[in-house]
Formats: structure tokens, sequence, C-alpha cells
């Protein structure tokens, strides 16, 4: 990685501001999954042994306005009351990711009350030796996301005020330009965490720049339009590609198949063509669901059978892949050396329409030898839900992201890092500069 981590940098007796990604599934205010902040913790504990002045610590928690906006026009749908303060309270505030990081560290985590205030610069200034603050939700700000580079900057300089030395370990919001991201490193010597290193070098190096061969990708999820930029960057680069889940069917409906009344972008039909025909000139074996378990209701307990063929008849749609799609999938995956995958291939958050998703994770973990990459997202539960996290070599913590990085993209918050300065062992050989 060309990019500084916080290994390149002299931390003691600096104020040290980091960004995490600490934006984890909540319910009645408990986090629910907290493999995001888990993550984060090898930074964090580096960080603080190197005897730094103080750290704080920044993260959204969620989309407040957007999430809000849902919740409240769902209540109004249902003709129920909605209340605004119990609903921020129960889903946005990250007063229990605080209290739940203390206990993780063993140490008190102090929580500001937002991100800007005097109040906040207060306590800043007033941290012990090594001590800890969590910043407040930096979504509570209009100035984190918005699209008015002035604004981003304005609260960027605010939170440049905090620290000596940005550290950005949060690689679930490296794909956008907001003030605690990216913006913040124009003002700072800005360095990656361990979690941001690793993510590349998985992803950057060992995907998309130097990939062992034969590599397999599987893309499953609901819509081709959310990942036809990173299927056509794959074709360049796969020896196979595995399709599933619902966008497996707008493909099927592309060739020609009948999928009943299955999830289907018609407006992606031609895009679907294409990639098809894309992967026939690259000589890339591109494998489609052959049958399906199919409902003719979307629901949890649906009543399903196994559709033999291919083709889906009128008035029943597909949940999952069947069974000999798996063994299909499976057999194509033998052998491989590198795998990325991103999308389940079918309803997985049923769990009578899981077997497929759960299949494809089995299948990765026995996988001998081979650099197994899960993109972020669904895959992430999946392979979490079957109990098999610690057999892939990597699963990522940033679904949007790690898609844009293979995609080919620059993630602003990776650009905006210093980069490493030309050492020693770097000069030419024959002149030594």
């Amino acid at each position: 990685m060309d990019k500084m981590t916080v290994k390149n940098i002299d931390l003691k007796g600096k104020r040290v501001i980091m960004r995490v990604d600490f934006n984890v599934p909540m319910k009645d205010g408990v986090v629910q999954d907290d493999t995001r902040i888990q993550a984060a913790l090898p930074t964090i504990h580096y960080v603080l042994k190197q005897g730094v002045k103080s750290l704080v610590l920044m993260s959204h928690l969620g989309d407040p306005k957007k999430d809000m906006q849902k919740a409240k026009e769902k209540a109004e749908k249902d003709g129920k009351p909605f209340d605004e303060k119990k609903y921020i309270e129960g889903k946005h505030r990250m007063a229990p990711v605080a209290a739940h990081l203390a206990k993780l560290l063993g140490k008190d985590v102090k929580l500001a009350p937002d991100c800007l205030s005097d109040e906040t610069k207060a306590m800043v200034a007033s941290l012990p030796a090594g001590g800890i603050l969590m910043l407040e939700n930096t979504r509570f700000h209009n100035e984190e996301t918005s699209k008015d580079a002035a604004d981003r900057e304005k609260m960027a300089k605010v939170l440049a005020l905090y620290g000596d030395v940005f550290v950005n370990d949060a690689f679930g919001t490296a794909h956008r330009s907001h003030a605690s991201t990216e913006t913040i490193a124009r003002f700072l010597p800005a360095v990656a965490g361990f979690l941001m290193e690793k993510e590349l070098e998985f992803l950057e190096d060992k995907i998309v720049k130097n990939p062992g061969k034969p590599f397999a990708a599987i893309i499953g999820g609901a819509k081709v339009s959310s990942k036809i930029a990173v299927l056509e960057s794959l074709l360049s680069k796969v020896d196979c590609l595995i399709i599933g889940g619902g966008m497996a069917y707008t493909f099927l409906k592309a060739n020609g198949t009948s999928v009943g009344k299955s999830l289907v972008e018609d407006d992606q039909i031609e895009t679907a063509k294409a990639v098809l025909q894309k992967a026939l000139d690259k000589k890339v074996a591109i494998y489609l669901p052959v049958d399906h378990i199919v409902t003719q209701t979307f629901a949890a307990d649906a009543p399903s059978k196994h559709a033999a063929q291919q083709a889906i008849e009128d008035g029943w749609m597909g949940m999952d892949i069947g069974p000999r799609t798996i063994e299909k999938f499976r057999e194509a995956l033998k052998g491989a050396k590198t795998v990325f995958w991103n999308g389940p291939m079918g309803v997985f958050e049923f769990p009578k329409f899981a077997e497929g998703t759960n299949a494809i994770a089995k299948t990765l973990a026995e996988l001998k030898d081979a650099v197994t990459v899960i993109g972020g997202g669904d895959s992430v539960s999946a392979v979490k839900k079957a109990g098999l996290s610690d057999r892939m070599k990597h699963i990522s913590t940033g679904g949007g992201a790690s898609l844009e990085l293979v995609e080919g993209k620059v993630l602003p918050g990776v650009a905006a890092l210093t980069d490493k300065m030309e050492t020693k062992d770097d000069a030419c050989c024959c002149c030594g500069r």
C-alpha cells in the first residue's frame, strides 16, 4: 500500500482524532452486532499504547434524517403515532456504542454532546493523558454530508482542532467525500489504521491488481443496476462469474428464459445481454441458476416447491437457487485460487430460503489455499449466520466501498491519506536518488 499508516508516524504525546465506522445495527438502544467495533480495536489499542495525549473517535450511526423520514412515513401509513426524539434516542445516538466500546477496552470512554460546540471543544481540552472521547453522530451535522465543499471544510476545520494526527480506519465510508472522512485530511497529517490497511491489502492488491488464478467471482443480490459496474470490471479479471440472487432472473430473461413473476429489472435486459456477450468475447465462463426454489408469494413462510428446470412457470417466483444449481456452482468453484463474493443467492433473510447462500458459504470455507474475500453487505451477514466467518481469508466491513474499489474507482477517503515518503530502500539503485 502506498499510503502511510499509524506505524509510519510518531504518535507519542500527540492528540489523535480517528474516524471509525461504528455504524452498527441497533435495537432498543442496544448494539446487536459489534463486528465493526471489534474490527477497529487493533488500531485503537495500538494508538493508546504509543502514549498519546488523547484519542478522539468519530463515527456516523445510520442516516438520521433519511431513516427518520422513512420511519415517520411508515408510522403515518400504519396510523401510528411517531415520536422523533424517541426514534433518535433508540437508533442514532452514540451513547450505547460508547458504552459498548468502554466494556471492550476496559477503559472509560467519554461521550460528547455533538461534534462542534464549545462544550465539546472543552471536553477535548480537558481529556486526561490517554483519555478517550467519542463524538456524537457526525451525521447530526448537515455539514458532514453537504455537497458544498465549503460547508464540509467548515466542519472539518473544527474537527481538526481536536487532534495533531488524523487516523482513518473507517473503510466502510472511504467512498464518501464527507467532512470527517476526507476533508479533515487536508488539515492534519492523515494516515491509515490497520483495518483500512488490511481492506486495501485484500481488495486492492489481491482482487483488483494481483488475483491468484483461477479467479472466480460470485455476484448476487437483488438488482443488476446496483452491480453493473462491478460486473463489467470483474469480466476483465475473472475466469468464471457466478450470478445468483434476484439479479439472476434479469439475466435469465435476457437469455429468453421464462422467469414467471420473479424479480426482473426490465430496463436492464439490454445491459444483461451486453454483459453476457462481453463474457463470451473474453472467454469468461458465466454460471446462472439451472433450477430454483419457488413460491407464489413473497413471505418467510410461503409454501414453496422445487422448480427442477431453468424456466419458471407463470405465477411463481424464484426465492433461492435449487439443489442442481448448488452443485453446479460448487463444481465451478473447485480449484479456485481467488474468490470474491458479494450478494446472497436468494432471500436468505428468510431461513427457509437461505440454503443456497449457506451452501456457497460452506463451499468457500472448504476451499484449500484460496484467497476468499467477502465483499461486505449481505454476504457478510450470510457468512456470519452460517458460522463460517473465521474460515474466510477476509471479510470486508464496507459493502459500498468494497464494490467501488473493485470497480476501479478512487476512494476519496483513501486518496486523501498521506503518501508514503520515498525511503532509502526505495531509492534508485543506479544513482542513489
